[in-house]
């Protein structure tokens, strides 16, 4: 199946749509969160992204942590719902962000940063948070670490 927000950006251009995103947060036995840093934007973010078409929350969370981190990962429970961010893209697109972020668990694979869309894989304490991709992401570790959640917006 082709890639879904290609061939929606083929009709529309870069005018603003409205994407749905699943993604998850990590712990590590440090109680750190594993964050990614983008090759898009070059910033630190949870692991996730965009829905393919038929596909739900769930398998793109679980999707998505392979693809971007190299782990197998179990989606545990719904941590929230985030629809207020409008994000825009280094190419010029433009969406509305509805985010749904879960409480994953590790159940195999590798660390590996390798993919197209990772400079680097980091486990992070709250303490010690680097400059996020956007404040959907920032709120979302922010809940996570204040055990607020589940959260919606």
């Amino acid at each position: 199946m082709p890639d879904y927000i290609q061939e929606l950006r083929k009709k529309v251009g870069n005018n603003p749509i409205i994407l749905t995103f699943a993604g998850g947060i990590l712990v590590d036995h440090r109680q750190r969160i594993l964050l990614q840093k983008r090759s898009d934007f070059n910033r630190w973010g949870l692991p996730g992204g965009a829905l393919e078409f038929g596909e739900s929350a769930q398998e793109a969370c679980v999707r998505e942590f392979k693809e971007e981190t190299g782990l197998d990962v179990a989606v545990v429970g719904l941590l929230g719902v985030s629809s207020n961010q409008i994000q825009r893209y280094p190419n010029g697109d433009v969406a509305q962000a509805v985010v749904v972020t879960f409480a994953v668990e590790r159940t195999g694979g590798h660390l590996r940063p390798n993919h197209e869309e990772t400079l680097a894989l980091t486990y992070f304490a709250a303490t010690d948070l680097p400059p996020m991709l956007n404040e959907q992401h920032e709120r979302a570790i922010q809940k996570f670490f204040a055990s607020e959640y589940p959260w919606y917006d």
